[in-house]
């Protein structure tokens, strides 16, 4: 089984290399941003308490995103592995991830960082605002956004770079370009973990 948490601020291209890395290695896409929108879509419970954060440029709490993706991972239990888009936001959120994929034996692989500069995220999600008419991309909510990740988010670097997981994506090139880095990312660790005892 293969498990890569794919990271990145918001509008670095999580989501356009996801799909990538889920059509070349077999992989349940698992995004957090989808499954709480589509949780919004259907205005249920956790839907319309989920609208409240993300219309205000804040995180859903842990509490609410552990328990909506737990029940989604179920359900591909036997998968060839998972690819986890813009979750963990915390270090609760990474600590509990560890936890839940350990008791299973199936840890976390590879932590694929893309880094964008911060002018290129704001032209990139103002344009997708423009585009897609998302509540959540304004002027004001765009910069909130960026600085939540700033605070909450960035210590997340540290704790998987402590693992030995992390590599940094310079997210600035072509899109087939950081594909092909994280590709090589990728298959660097999972020929590193086939040559383990």
């Amino acid at each position: 089984m293969l498990n890569v948490i794919i990271f990145g601020p918001p509008g670095s291209g999580k989501g356009t290399q996801s799909e990538k890395i889920v059509e070349k290695y077999g992989l349940i896409h698992l995004s957090t941003g989808e499954i709480l929108r589509n949780e919004i879509k259907e205005k249920t419970t956790i839907g319309c308490k989920v609208k409240e954060y993300i219309d205000d440029g804040m995180l859903v709490p842990d509490e609410i995103v552990l328990k909506t993706l737990y029940f989604k991972a179920i359900e591909y239990a036997d998968s060839a592995g998972f690819v986890f888009d813009g979750f963990p936001r915390t270090i609760v959120q990474a600590e509990t991830l560890d936890k839940m994929l350990e008791k299973r034996d199936i840890p976390v692989d590879v932590v694929i960082s893309i880094e964008v500069a911060e002018d290129e995220l704001f032209k990139r999600m103002m344009g997708r605002a423009e585009d897609s008419g998302r509540s959540d991309d304004n002027e004001e909510i765009i910069k909130k956004r960026i600085e939540v990740y700033k605070s909450q988010t960035l210590p997340l670097l540290d704790y998987y770079n402590k693992q030995e997981k992390l590599i940094s994506i310079n997210g600035m090139e072509p899109v087939n370009r950081v594909f092909e880095n994280i590709s090589r990312a990728i298959d660097f660790y999972q020929n590193k973990k086939e040559i383990l005892p």
